[in-house]
């Protein structure tokens, strides 16, 4: 299998939105309806970018990914929101290829860092990104404001 790893174009949107769907799925969460899918595909915001996983019969796998800055050392840096292979597709390297390639672009830009978040519970994926020679942040914690809290911190500037 010949894998082509390279950032999405408009003709991958079909491709991105299935995969995107089984994402959503295989975390039991909510999913848009396709149509808003395509249409936020189409109209990403700016610095957001997303690198698939071409392997000739079809996109089975995406890493989606944005810049950020300022980071450690006043460098600038990528933030991995997403990275996903489909079912059926896993075991191949295609992970390990995106990230590889992530990697290879963060390096030709100027990056000086590609952060993510994982869940605690699943150990098959630490396993995958230890093994990566990731290092673990264990003096970083996440924080999300969302839902109701979101509207009451907005409400707040008023």
């Amino acid at each position: 299998m010949t894998t082509a790893f390279r950032l999405c174009e408009p003709r991958d949107s079909e491709a991105l939105a299935t995969l995107f769907e089984q994402m959503q799925a295989h975390y039991g969460v909510p999913c848009p309806p396709r149509a808003t899918i395509l249409a936020d595909l189409a109209d990403l915001p700016p610095g957001n970018r997303i690198l698939v996983a071409d392997t000739g019969g079809g996109i089975d796998g995406f890493a989606a990914f944005a810049a950020l800055y300022p980071g450690p050392g006043l460098r600038k840096g990528l933030f991995l929101k997403e990275l996903y292979v489909a079912e059926g597709r896993r075991g191949l390297g295609l992970g390990r290829g995106l990230i590889a390639a992530l990697a290879e672009l963060a390096t030709a830009e100027g990056y000086g860092r590609i952060d993510w978040t994982a869940d605690r519970d699943d150990a098959a994926l630490l396993a995958f990104y230890d093994g990566l020679g990731a290092r673990r942040e264990a003096s970083k914690l996440f924080y999300r404001l969302t839902g109701a809290a979101l509207a009451e911190t907005a409400g707040r500037t008023r």
